[in-house]
């Protein structure tokens, strides 16, 4: 069931947000396209955290974040439920890694540039064959020393269940025996209740998204690192269900498909 309708942000307040986003858009397109030829890689991934820290500025989205990313220094792959175009940007205002998305966010004008040169990976759905060469892809970034990013339900949700995790891209985990961080997210609004306004789902556009964001009076994020989980001895089958029931209990919310009691999570907080 979705909460009770919050009251709407005014036009003023909407004006001045979508301005803020614009120019982060634009500083961070200027970064991209004439500081990064230059810039080393840590360089880069502190511009990608500020830059997405403007953004959710902008958007006057509060982050919360419970737990912490791990230190660097063994492949690692961050596995999340997938709610909203904004995931990307939680995460990355945290810790820095390499996502796999959809292709269809290449095709998305400015964003989809802005996540290419930032070394987002693109998977073209239902291809076997191309998930085999998005999976070798993430192999040569182990050895780069980025940490990979993947939301396995392979599309958004409302955020009031956990969907079923897709295991193959899992797959470079157990072979580099990477550990593997689960993180829980979800929007809420001023009541700590779930906030579906803030998903991106359906036939909804990007821009309807933004607009809609962009008119809510509150959006709180909460984005929770869990432990890591050891790939010895696992499949990727078992990564992912693992990683499923530990994301799911963090957010007190149901799997799909499961005959579990409607979402509780923050509606008693």
């Amino acid at each position: 069931m979705r909460p009770p309708a919050m009251k709407k942000t005014t036009g003023l307040v909407q004006i001045v947000r979508g301005l803020a986003l614009v120019r982060v858009l634009l500083s961070g397109s200027f970064t991209v396209a004439m500081l990064f030829p230059f810039y080393g890689s840590a360089r880069r991934r502190q511009a990608v955290c500020r830059w997405s820290r403007q953004l959710l500025a902008a958007l006057d989205i509060e982050l919360r974040v419970r737990g912490a990313p791990p230190p660097p220094g063994r492949p690692a792959v961050l596995v999340s439920n997938h709610v909203s175009w904004l995931d990307i940007h939680l995460v990355h205002a945290i810790w820095q890694v390499r996502f796999v998305a959809k292709s269809e966010v290449r095709r998305w004008p400015l964003i989809g540039w802005l996540s290419a040169r930032t070394g987002t990976l693109f998977i073209e759905r239902g291809r076997g064959r191309h998930a085999a060469h998005i999976n070798r892809a993430i192999h040569a970034a182990f050895s780069q020393g980025d940490a990979i990013g993947v939301f396995p339900e392979g599309t958004t949700s409302d955020g009031s269940q956990v969907q079923r995790f897709h295991a193959s891209l899992l797959q470079p985990a157990v072979d580099e025996q990477a550990l593997v961080h689960p993180v829980a997210l979800r929007y809420l609004d001023s009541e700590n209740r779930l906030n579906v306004n803030a998903s991106y789902v359906g036939e909804t556009s990007l821009l309807e998204s933004m607009l809609t964001i962009l008119a809510e009076r509150k959006i709180i994020a909460e984005l929770t690192f869990l432990p890591a989980i050891e790939p010895v001895g696992k499949t990727r089958r078992h990564l992912a269900e693992q990683t499923r029931a530990a994301i799911a209990a963090a957010l007190e919310s149901p799997m799909a498909g499961d005959q579990e009691p409607a979402l509780k999570s923050a509606q008693s907080a």
